[in-house]
């Protein structure tokens, strides 16, 4: 899977929720065994991710990001910045409604993690959660145990059996900071439209700004981050139509910036997420609710089959 995480200075935190992600381009197998999961043939299928060209878009009339070599976290260093996610409950929270409302009633989440944000679906008809890291979807089925609605499997979308996903008829896929963790993004994009009903969409939280990217994002194995812009382009590519694409978290963004270029910080801090979470994402969440801002930490996307 893929992951986030974040630091902050003082008082502005800037949380680039890790709602369930893990790292990034070569997705290892974690350690331990794959238990089977009842009913699901793909169960336990390995999960190296073949490595391509890192693209945000192949315009050639708009020049793409540089491309990066982006060290890949640990099995350990994944499920701890997920653990300090789950902290985040206003802030995560926030990001849940603006997600689940957009999903539909069978959904793939792509990179699941370790299912933070995948109890929040199992009022589905059905989700399929999927992720690379062999330890993180231990670690869900150990939280959620045996459900009918639920499918878990160690898979990526660069692996074959990804399109097979198609028989689930999934009306959704959810990839919630995990595509600037995937070097080929247009690749990973145009697996997912590949496996949506006509009229499906897939639902992206991505951080944004190129201009913020420092320490944190390169620990975190973060390719890129993200404009609007960007994404129109990947989307017109995988045949996709842009139905929202809106920023969020204006306030974290002035607190990425200043962990990444001045104060240069290489990982996240439990008592800056403490402080957003419980005096910002509340407010952050009702003004930009009535007043979407111009730019932000993060780009929610909202893309159609």
């Amino acid at each position: 899977m893929w992951k986030i995480r974040v630091r902050q200075g003082e008082t502005a935190c800037s949380l680039e929720g890790c709602c369930h992600a893990a790292p990034g381009a070569r997705y290892q197998d974690g350690p331990g065994s794959r238990p089977r999961v009842p009913h699901n043939r793909l169960a336990g299928v390995p999960v190296p991710l073949v490595p391509g060209p890192a693209a945000v878009g192949n315009c050639g009339q708009v020049k793409s990001p540089p491309r990066r070599k982006v060290p890949q976290p640990s099995t350990a260093f994944t499920l701890e910045d997920q653990r300090q996610m789950t902290r985040a409950r206003n802030y995560f929270a926030w990001q849940s409604r603006l997600v689940l409302r957009e999903a539909g009633r069978r959904v793939v989440e792509v990179g699941c993690g370790i299912g933070n944000f995948t109890g929040l679906l199992l009022d589905r008809e059905l989700v399929v959660a999927l992720d690379p890291e062999a330890a993180c979807v231990e670690r869900l089925r150990e939280r959620y145990g045996p459900r009918e609605n639920l499918q878990t499997l160690v898979c990526d979308t660069a692996r074959p059996e990804f399109r097979d996903l198609a028989e689930f008829r999934p009306d959704s896929c959810l990839c919630v900071n995990v595509l600037e963790h995937i070097e080929d993004d247009a690749e990973a994009l145009g697996a997912m439209a590949s496996i949506l009903t006509p009229g499906g969409v897939i639902v992206l939280l991505v951080p944004a700004f190129e201009a913020l990217y420092g320490p944190i994002d390169r620990n975190l194995g973060h390719y890129r981050r993200y404009r609007r812009g960007a994404i129109a382009r990947l989307a017109e590519r995988a045949g996709l139509q842009v139905r929202k694409a809106h920023y969020l978290n204006s306030i974290g963004l002035a607190g990425w910036w200043m962990n990444a270029h001045v104060w240069k910080r290489e990982a996240q801090s439990d008592r800056q997420i403490a402080v957003f979470d419980r005096l910002l994402a509340p407010l952050l969440e009702r003004l930009e609710a009535t007043v979407p801002p111009p730019f932000g930490q993060s780009l929610l996307a909202v893309l159609r089959k």
